[in-house]
């Protein structure tokens, strides 16, 4: 498993990262702890989650259920704590199940962190992100009409500087070691980290974007600023929620699957998406490589990767995808996967 630097900090993380969001709903404890079991014995040292999990479906009633199974694992397994990377998630503005839907800010911070650290039966997160920016983002096909004209830039800074300076004092008490973003933009990513250096506050150090052959938002100004500012994309949804596995194509929805509970997939399934999926399944086998463990060998090739989060309902399917790190793309296929992505740009 190869690992790779943590933004700009001292943490090496693996490759792939175990996700966590189906533990509680689709995944149970058992079988999440058997998940967290079999990762870290097979070279995965970065597992992460976020305090609105699980999902499919998100419920208030489950609001933080994924975090205590974790924490569970962590309360039987506690030698084993420094033997992983713990990355979770505060949630923000719109989500009404959590603190009624509030932003993120100074006055939610404390209190959310001691929620996930109490959940997560841990003394200290590595990773700490916001899940999403208070001011909208175009992430979740929201890119088709997305609006930038109401925000308030005089707004945006003031609260970036109110929250940087609330991680701080996290950072300080131990609590947390270092912050991330999530679904964030060029522009919003830029001036995090442009109030950090200002003031001396924390900086980030990844960006947890969707990101896989069929979504490939981060290749232009995400990417350029990933890789001149050492902000490492941790891709979610390098499958695309399952869907570049094939299993879906034809019209299938197997028994228990996402898109059973989840039929559009977050917007994902659209007329042109299950052509453009044909065209990888026939690179994949073309060049005799397994769908799943081209998509993911694939994200090894990007410049910006820092690690790809995968989850699997179940332990047959995490011990399929981890072979992906075996395999290495010749450059026949990546060419011919480029040649699929100019044929079906932007399928959903």
């Amino acid at each position: 498993m190869r690992l790779n630097r943590m933004g700009q900090s001292d943490v090496m993380v693996s490759e792939l990262c175990l996700g966590t969001m189906t533990f509680g709903t689709q995944t149970s404890e058992a079988d999440g702890h058997a998940q967290i079991d079999f990762a870290l014995d097979h070279g995965i040292n970065f597992i992460d989650t976020a305090e609105m999990y699980p999902v499919n479906p998100v419920s208030k009633d489950t609001i933080g259920r994924t975090e205590e199974i974790i924490g569970t694992w962590n309360k039987a397994n506690a030698n084993r704590r420094s033997e992983f990377i713990l990355a979770t998630k505060h949630s923000g503005e719109g989500l009404g199940y959590v603190r009624d839907g509030a932003p993120i800010s100074s006055a939610t911070i404390e209190k959310t962190i001691e929620g996930n650290l109490r959940r997560l039966q841990t003394d200290y997160i590595d990773l700490y992100q916001f899940h999403w920016p208070n001011r909208g983002s175009y992430m979740f096909r929201k890119n088709w009409t997305y609006d930038p004209s109401h925000q308030s830039k005089s707004e945006t800074l003031a609260n970036i500087e109110d929250c940087l300076d609330a991680l701080q004092k996290q950072v300080d008490k131990g609590n947390i070691r270092y912050f991330g973003l999530s679904n964030e933009s060029a522009w919003g990513t830029a001036q995090w980290l442009r109030v950090s250096e200002q003031h001396g506050l924390p900086r980030v150090m990844t960006m947890q974007n969707e990101y896989s052959l069929l979504c490939r938002l981060y290749d232009t100004d995400m990417a350029e600023l990933s890789v001149n500012e050492d902000v490492g994309l941790i891709a979610f949804s390098p499958l695309a929620a399952g869907l570049l596995s094939g299993k879906y194509q034809q019209g299938a929805i197997p028994a228990g699957s996402r898109r059973s509970l989840v039929d559009n997939l977050g917007g994902r399934v659209t007329d042109r998406v299950f052509p453009a999926i044909e065209a990888y399944l026939k690179i994949a086998q073309k060049h005799d490589v397994d769908p799943i463990h081209m998509a993911l060998a694939w994200c090894r090739t990007r410049p910006f990767m820092c690690s790809a989060i995968f989850g699997a309902t179940r332990m047959d399917q995490l011990k399929h995808a981890i072979k992906a790190v075996d395999v290495t793309l010749s450059q026949a296929c990546l060419d011919d996967i480029s040649q699929a992505h100019h044929a079906h740009p932007m399928p959903y």
